[in-house]
């Protein structure tokens, strides 16, 4: 049988792409070898959030008598949180596999590999089985990174250095944990085994947190959570791994933090090993599948999206690419952008940003202003964060009058930064904006009141 689209990885671009195809009336197959869902529903995004929400409502109960309310003999079940997470998990899959069914794809649980192409198509062995399709859309996704610091290969081997797949299924919460690189995933992890009463050390190379995030932002996040306990050591590097913890050099001295769980938190890379790409002349850019506006490789009928590619490694960029995939193959002009890509922290607060920050602004030669402005700006906040020391920046260029970039720390931001997605997609100008009605009170209320400074 010949499909009109073989998929090859079943995670959100894969999945999603499937799932668009079939309702576009291409005979689609996806070819996934683990789990439906990827390392985002199994691994990822929605376990880690369902551990993040058990956090955050038992730091609320410890915390509730700033609300008026006394909670007596607060404790915390990791075990239930995790057979929670499980059940989360079982049902978005079980969701997502009845959505392929009734778009009428195939689905096959095997490894994927490129055999070549013929004058039908592209021959795709899986199992033991060999499928032909006219077009052919890679999203294999990506993995963690492995530095080859001393120890970690064996570290890996005996349980002690865990990635993000084996740190959401910990039994039971160690007593200290130390975290090797202060990127989200390693900030989220530590978040969570810190609310949970383990002693976390986040071990950094650079001399911030937070990646690419707002400087400012990534300053208050890291107090509010040296407040909460949590040990940063900046401008760190991890030179070998033992069986007790983590040798570093800090400031050109040597030292070493104990741990009994160590989470190797380094960056991702993309799955591009092992599947044949070899076999149709696939080009590759810094180990990634390399790709077009259109999600077009070099090769006339295959595309690459989510991971793989290597542009923007987030569940939300993968849906939006592989959309961006199967338009252009049901014939329907469509082209990826990447200056709109929100990216969220789930901490306790959490941080949201989109596009330019001051620092990459400048960098870049742009022109222009900002508002940046407390979230105590908002009745709302205030109402439900006592203490909070969040900030709203809200960056515009002075030439053209459009948001260039939104950064938010403080609860909801997650919820927010969708609305800032849609004033720089629209290129609504400031003085547009500012007629739109709010809902009130809401966080949200925190933008109209930062573009009114501008």
């Amino acid at each position: 049988m010949t499909y009109d689209l073989i998929v090859i990885g079943g995670g959100p671009a894969g999945y999603l792409a499937c799932e668009r195809a079939g309702q576009g009336g291409l005979k689609t197959l996806l070819i996934e070898k683990r789990f439906i869902g990827g390392v985002c529903l199994n691994e990822g995004c929605i376990p880690s959030k369902t551990l993040l929400n058990s956090a955050k409502i038992y730091d609320y109960a410890r915390q509730s008598e700033k609300y008026g309310v006394t909670a007596k003999e607060v404790s915390f079940d990791h075990a239930k949180v995790i057979k929670r997470k499980n059940k989360v998990v079982k049902t978005l899959v079980a969701g997502i596999n009845q959505k392929l069914k009734s778009k009428k794809v195939t689905v096959v649980t095997a490894s994927g590999h490129i055999l070549g192409k013929d004058q039908v198509g592209f021959r795709i062995s899986a199992g033991d089985e060999t499928y032909t399709g006219t077009r052919l859309l890679i999203a294999t996704g990506s993995s963690p990174i492995i530095p080859p610091i001393p120890g970690a290969k064996a570290g890996l081997e005996s349980g002690f250095v865990l990635t993000n797949r084996e740190i959401l299924d910990l039994d039971t919460i160690p007593k200290s944990l130390v975290v090797i690189g202060g990127g989200i995933v390693g900030l989220e992890m530590a978040s969570y085994f810190n609310s949970v009463g383990c002693q976390v050390t986040v071990i950094e190379m650079l001399d911030h947190i937070a990646g690419d995030t707002d400087r400012e932002i990534s300053s208050i996040l890291m107090r509010n959570y040296q407040k909460k306990g949590i040990t940063f050591k900046l401008n760190s590097k991890v030179t070998e791994i033992k069986d007790n913890g983590v040798v570093f050099e800090s400031d050109g001295r040597k030292e070493f933090t104990a741990a009994d769980k160590v989470l190797m938190s380094v960056g991702r890379k993309a799955n591009t090993a092992g599947i044949g790409l070899e076999n149709i002349h696939v080009e590759l850019e810094r180990g990634a599948i390399k790709v077009d506006e259109y999600g077009k490789t070099n090769v006339p009928e295959v595309y690459a999206a989510g991971d793989v590619n290597g542009k923007s490694m987030l569940a939300h960029t993968a849906y939006r690419e592989a959309e961006v995939c199967v338009n252009n193959m049901l014939g329907k002009r469509d082209i990826m952008c990447y200056h709109a890509i929100p990216a969220v922290i789930y901490t306790n607060p959490e941080v949201a940003s989109i596009g330019e920050t001051e620092d990459s602004a400048k960098e870049k030669g742009i022109d222009f202003e900002m508002a940046n402005l407390s979230m105590r700006y908002s009745g709302r906040y205030v109402a439900e964060n006592e203490g909070g020391n969040g900030i709203c920046k809200v960056l515009i260029d002075k030439k053209h009058r459009h948001i260039i970039g939104v950064h938010i720390i403080g609860n909801y931001a997650s919820e927010i930064i969708y609305g800032a997605a849609i004033l720089m997609e629209t290129k609504m100008v400031v003085e547009d904006i500012k007629e739109i009605v709010f809902p009130h009170p809401t966080v949200s209320e925190i933008l109209r009141e930062a573009i009114f400074e501008l």
